[in-house]
């Protein structure tokens, strides 16, 4: 066949023009989109007494075929009908012959791939949604199971004040909390419908926008047409909000990195979740972690690449913003690989908790609470600072820890000592002082697994409901 729009021209396209130019290589993901979009648009036509019931009809039945066909992979795709829309409509008219023409009435190429991409990003973000909800089950689970351990909490990646483990994986489920919220957000500008704003005018068919809306579950539609074929934010948003999903993961992936070498040796990852050395046999390497953080970088790049695309396109639609897809596409794949293994690999952790015990009793991490213990006895802090400060070197000095000085040790420093200061020492008083909200308190650290678990079971419920509408 020649291409549809293939009047106007009297040479054909160059091969190394259609090879350049075409997108079916990569837009073919759009196909299910594709004919979801192309029945609602039919029906509507239908509706509006632009096409005759049996038109409709036949091509109804025409586009279900070509459905079956695809999903038997019976069809193959041709790079000379350029996108998966021309794919699909020569499959149409090869089933059903030249009614299949009639589809693309009142609609244009650009508001029709616009439409796609509404419709696979707004299944892509309830599902995200949904895998976030269970990354943040499995991190709540090991917390629930780690509240009473105890580990050093660094800053300057240099041991500073001892916290809860099951504060430090909350703290966790407070930023993909927040990666939730994002793309929840996001889902209300997916959640707009730019079919019938033509190529970039609208059309001259009296058709009924908000009808099609409602046959794809569409809660508006876009108000401006130049507006609904030309705008990409609700990409660049997605993809803003999965480059900050990535850093959050390559976050824990470094800390999980960390944590399971030798010289930490507080977690292990399960052999399910690591590989070894060709040449090194004693080796278990943190595989997944390591490559989630490497992705990352790939991640931002999508982001950065439509930013770069998009800067400096006049209205409306540009052949530029066929760069569009492959970036999204990417990022979708790479952030579903991620999230599917992460949650099942913190729930398989194990918690080496006599490691993180041992490394909070050879440590000055509770320096913080000495200061506070002389502050309440009437020392002004900067003068409390200067004492731990020379306490702590003394203790370099004799090779010992604070736990391990004497009474007349301590006095030397400061007459305010007392027998005291040994309760005041331990790890676990140390970590239930920070007794405020949001603290790392056992009590307030359980308060914060209630909350977030009953903030789980509304973020479950949202998924589920959300995930019928964006069928």
């Amino acid at each position: 066949m020649s291409k549809l729009w293939g009047g106007r021209f009297t040479k054909k396209t160059d091969q190394l023009v259609e090879e350049y130019t075409a997108s079916i290589t990569f837009d073919k993901e759009l196909a299910e989109e594709d004919i979801q979009g192309s029945l609602a648009h039919v029906t509507m036509l239908g509706k509006c007494g632009i096409l005759p019931a049996e038109d409709v009809e036949t091509i109804k039945l025409g586009l279900m075929k070509v459905r079956n066909r695809i999903q038997r992979g019976e069809i193959e795709f041709e790079i000379s009908d350029e996108d998966i829309h021309m794919n699909i409509e020569k499959a149409l008219i090869d089933e059903i012959g030249p009614v299949g023409g009639k589809l693309h009435t009142g609609r244009s190429r650009n508001d029709q791939v616009a439409t796609d991409m509404h419709l696979y990003l707004r299944k892509r973000v309830v599902e995200f949604v949904g895998m976030l909800s269970k990354l943040q089950a499995a991190l709540i689970g090991q917390a629930k199971a780690n509240l009473d351990t105890i580990v050093p909490g660094y800053t300057h990646l240099q041991r500073a004040q001892p916290i809860l483990f099951a504060h430090h994986l909350m703290a966790y489920v407070s930023m993909f909390g927040r990666d939730i919220e994002r793309l929840q957000d996001s889902y209300k500008r997916i959640d707009a419908l730019p079919l019938g704003a033509g190529a970039l005018a609208g059309t001259t068919f009296a058709i009924d926008r908000q009808y099609t809306a409602k046959l794809l579950n569409f809660g508006r539609v876009y108000e401006n047409s130049l507006d609904a074929v030309s705008d990409r934010d609700f990409i660049v948003e997605f993809l803003a909000g999965a480059s900050l999903i990535m850093t959050h993961l390559s976050r824990l992936s470094e800390e999980l990195i960390l944590w399971s070498s030798t010289e930490f040796q507080f977690v292990e990852l399960d052999d399910a979740f690591c590989t070894g050395s060709s040449i090194m046999p004693q080796k278990k390497n943190p595989d997944v972690p390591e490559l989630v953080r490497g992705k990352t970088g790939r991640v931002y790049g999508n982001l950065v690449g439509l930013l770069t695309v998009l800067k400096s396109l006049p209205l409306a639609y540009n052949k530029d913003m066929q760069e569009d897809k492959e970036g999204m596409f990417d990022t979708v794949k790479t952030l579903q690989g991620a999230l599917q293994l992460f949650a099942p690999m913190i729930e398989t952790m194990k918690v080496r908790k006599d490691k993180m015990r041992r490394a909070v009793d050879q440590d000055f991490s509770n320096a913080t609470d000495i200061a506070d213990f002389l502050v309440n006895k009437g020392l002004p802090f900067r003068q409390a600072h200067e004492v731990i400060g020379k306490t702590v070197l003394y203790c370099i000095q004799q090779n010992k820890f604070l736990l391990d000085l004497t009474l007349e040790e301590f006095k030397q420093f400061s007459t305010l000592f007392d027998d005291r200061i040994y309760e005041v020492l331990k790890p676990e008083t140390v970590v239930n002082a920070r007794n405020v909200y949001g603290g790392t308190a056992s009590v307030q650290v359980a308060a914060a697994i209630e909350r977030a678990e009953a903030e789980l079971a509304k973020t479950q419920a949202w998924a589920e409901e959300y995930a019928e509408k964006s069928k």
